[in-house]
């Protein structure tokens, strides 16, 4: 524009001149504008043609930043996956993991309880020798020389089980094995005649997981209960827990889900249980300690 201006008043110059002015002396001048018009008409073509070469430039530019930009998204796609996939392995390890943890606390069980049961025997050994050098009769044996019959603890003399320890290894490899409606019959079996033994709360903590893992969710919930409260401080109540807020959440119970994942990870903070429960709520997308609360209705 400020050009265009410039060459205005040039030409209105020139004009001038030419009224004013002798015939020789407007030639003279006419050709000085003339001069000077080519030369604002070179510098317009030559800002013209620099200007076309910035807009080149900048367009050139703005496709190197929309190719860059969309290397940086297809980038963060593959990270996003990636991440999933770590996830989802991570979340897979932690399973495997926790079932392996939960075969080591089923072996220490049961050496614990086979330990007891010789720290039992050796007792009575000692108590019967005891009583032998006493001359008590209290020991006499029983006739044809077998020891008198004793009942199964929690069951009735008349009722015959198996040994304790082999009822329930019976019952564990059936569940290992897929076997869940056997196996769900010797543990239900293990709890009638053996409900008051250290695995007592492991037998009812399987009896829940076999409901669970056949989809009976809501008879699930109401036996990891009973681990949780039969069997408090058992080696289960984590894992009981743990299972029973997943239950709940396959039921559509959220926040009571929740609930139950953030009273795990508040009670047994260092535990393998804990871990999972926080890698389900970050899936969740509610951070731990977080408990969502339904909208309060209008009475």
């Amino acid at each position: 524009m400020r050009l265009r201006n410039n060459l205005v008043r040039l030409a209105v110059v020139a004009i001038v001149f030419a009224a004013g002015v002798p015939a020789f002396a407007v030639s003279k001048e006419m050709v000085q504008l003339q001069t000077q018009v080519q030369a604002l008409q070179d510098q317009v073509a030559r800002m013209q043609q620099a200007n076309d070469m910035n807009m080149g430039v900048m367009k050139n530019l703005i496709e190197q930043s929309a190719d860059s930009i969309n290397k940086m998204n297809t980038t963060v796609n593959d990270l996003q996956n990636k991440m999933q996939g770590l996830t989802a392995d991570n979340s897979g390890k932690l399973d495997q993991l926790s079932g392996q943890i939960q075969s080591l606390h089923d072996s220490v069980d049961e050496l614990k309880s086979r330990l007891a049961k010789v720290s039992k025997q050796l007792d009575d050994m000692q108590g019967g020798g005891q009583n032998l050098a006493a001359g008590q009769p209290g020991m006499t044996p029983a006739p044809g020389g077998a020891p008198p019959a004793t009942a199964a603890p929690g069951g009735n003399a008349g009722n015959a089980a198996p040994p304790a320890d082999v009822l329930y290894n019976n019952a564990l490899r059936d569940y290992n094995s897929g076997k869940y409606d056997l196996s769900s019959q010797e543990f239900a079996q293990y709890l009638q005649f053996y409900a008051s033994t250290d695995l007592a709360g492991n037998a009812q903590f399987y009896l829940a997981d076999i409901e669970y893992r056949q989809g009976n969710f809501e008879a699930a919930v109401k036996d990891y209960d009973k681990v949780l409260e039969q069997y408090p401080g058992g080696s289960k109540a984590a894992a009981a827990q743990l299972k029973k807020g997943y239950a709940l959440l396959e039921l559509g119970q959220r926040d009571a889900g929740v609930r139950e994942l953030n009273s795990l990870i508040s009670r047994y903070p260092r535990s393998i249980e804990a871990s999972q429960a926080r890698d389900r709520l970050r899936r969740l997308a509610v951070a731990s300690g977080t408990v969502h609360k339904p909208a309060a209705t209008n009475q």
